[in-house]
């Protein structure tokens, strides 16, 4: 019998906890293999993701999933009574734009996959999604804020024909950091912090980045300038930052800047009520790259083990697929896991409902009528905003000093999706440490 197969020269997960945990749910989506007929055909799914490479904390948790996805497939797919084999192709897109749409275009015309999943960043997504949509072959992808992988790609006017992106918007992102700031007792001063690259002109535009929610909520924007990425003196910044009286940063950043700016601020007498940046604070791993100061720092949330949904696959919590991902993997959770769980829940669910598998028609109409609730909460691309989008849930969150890792981030802010109670209040930060 066949079974999937993954192309990948990296395994490194264990498979006993995932053996363990699949084994009633394998059998809701399978036929017995002592009752299986013969294979109605393969289905191949073609899965792209950065792997190595500067965006690879984005892909670290797709192997451990895929691994999973394998498992439960381990006696095929039944879609209408009939059993389909499924082979699932694994490619990193070693976080290069070009190596993305070079095996994008391989998977699809000499691999023939009836499904591309380029699952996370927009190096990744973009190129990949433009190769589908050239070849005529359903994507579906997540990961990145939507208008990052619709207006780059001439989608701002017309809905594409073959691609479909289930994120948050930047605007939505944006609104998170007010929200954040809402909380506290400040003097509605807000530094902007951007470095001088693509991330710090979208955030940064004035037209439609971080500034325009910001004064329209009422709070004054104090901009220095852009920085340098990877700079080593923020000294013009904080300087500006002091004279105007600022009480809240805000921008993005990454790692490296972030910690040397912090730093600096600490050691020139700065010491703001809150720093809410995006990128720099979404992995773990940054936060302990500051030690002591990075508690209590703030961002926008895309999913916590705190999310109230199952899966769909598998009835497991969110605080399920954490666990079993720390078990197997001996590190913390980061929220990509959870996007990484429910694309395969979408991707799964539009291949039983299109009838036809092995048809990449059936398949990308089955992936357009999607609508339904995942690990990640709901998912329907018939609500828009744009025809190829269903936008998620995005909250406001802080880390704080964690009980079985050095930092835990806490949901503090709801206002822009208010499906649950936020876990805990916002807290300013404590600079006397």
């Amino acid at each position: 019998m066949k079974s999937v197969t993954i192309k990948d020269s990296r395994s490194s997960v264990s498979r006993r906890a995932v053996l363990a945990a699949f084994g009633a749910t394998a059998a809701s989506l399978t036929l017995p293999t002592a009752l299986r007929a013969q294979s109605a055909g393969t289905i191949k799914i073609g899965f792209l993701t950065p792997l190595t490479g500067p965006l690879a904390l984005f892909g670290a948790t797709d192997e451990f999933t895929v691994a999973r996805i394998k498992s439960m497939l381990a006696d095929g797919l039944e879609v209408d009574g009939k059993t389909y084999d499924v082979e699932i192709i694994v490619r990193d897109s070693q976080s290069d734009p070009n190596r993305s749409a070079e095996v994008a275009a391989d998977l699809i015309l000499n691999e023939e996959v009836h499904l591309l999943i380029p699952a996370t960043t927009t190096d990744t997504i973009n190129p990949a999604a433009d190769q589908a949509e050239l070849f005529e072959c359903p994507c579906l992808s997540t990961g990145a804020p939507w208008q990052a992988v619709i207006f780059p790609r001439g989608g701002a006017d017309a809905p594409f024909n073959w691609t479909y992106h289930f994120f948050w918007g930047l605007d939505e992102a944006l609104n998170t950091f007010v929200g954040l700031w809402d909380r506290i007792e400040t003097n509605k001063k807000v530094g902007m912090l951007f470095p001088q690259n693509a991330d710090g002109e979208t955030w940064g535009n004035m037209d439609y980045g971080l500034p325009v929610p910001t004064k329209a909520a009422g709070y004054e924007v104090v901009l220095p300038g852009f920085f340098q990425p990877r700079s080593n003196d923020f000294t013009a910044q904080i300087a500006k930052f002091k004279a105007e009286g600022v009480d809240i940063v805000g921008g993005i950043t990454y790692v490296d800047d972030l910690k040397t700016f912090v730093n600096q601020s600490k050691q020139q007498g700065f010491e703001p009520k809150a720093i809410t940046v995006a990128a720099a604070l979404l992995f773990p791993s940054g936060i302990e790259a500051m030690g002591e100061l990075g508690d209590g720092m703030s961002s926008e949330v895309w999913w916590t083990p705190a999310f109230a949904f199952e899966s769909s696959l598998t009835g497991e919590t969110s605080r399920d697929v954490a666990a079993t991902w720390e078990a197997e993997s001996g590190q913390q959770w980061t929220q990509p896991l959870g996007y990484s769980h429910a694309i395969w829940e979408i991707a799964l669910d539009a291949l039983k409902r299109s009838g036809n598998p092995t048809d990449r028609t059936a398949i990308r109409d089955a992936l357009a009528a999607t609508d339904m609730t995942t690990l990640i909460g709901p998912v329907n691309f018939s609500t828009g905003p744009h025809p190829n989008v269903s936008t998620t849930a995005i909250f406001g969150g802080q880390w704080v000093e964690g009980e079985n890792w050095p930092f835990d981030l806490k949901i503090v802010d709801n206002s822009v999706n208010a499906l649950f109670e936020p876990e805990a209040e916002m807290q300013l930060l404590n600079w006397s440490d």
